[in-house]
């Protein structure tokens, strides 16, 4: 049952790695990174969680696993570009500072 477990996991994690990509193409530094990141976390995942848990629990194994890997690759995500998503308001002075 481990090996179907680590398969499927590894499966979730290339899956969420593949839709990461499309969804977000520009957001990603190198999709090379994002593909290879999917499902190691997904595997890292799904081994706690097993270590964890015990036998006896694939549901929760694969959800651990989709879980650890979509919060891995949301660390890699990139923050957007475009100036219309990101304003900066010029910051007040602190209190008491003087400005020169």
């Amino acid at each position: 049952m481990l090996i179907w477990e680590a398969l499927g996991s590894v499966l979730i994690g290339l899956a969420i790695a593949l839709a990461a990509t499309r969804w977000l193409p520009g957001r990603f530094a190198s999709r090379t990174l994002t593909l290879a990141t999917g499902p190691v976390a997904a595997l890292f995942g799904a081994l706690l969680t097993r270590s964890i848990l015990g036998p006896g629990h694939p549901v929760e194994v694969l959800l651990a696993a989709l879980a650890v890997g979509v919060a891995l690759l949301s660390v890699l995500i990139r923050p957007p570009r475009s100036p219309h998503h990101r304003l900066r308001r010029p910051t007040a002075p602190l209190k008491g500072h003087r400005t020169a």
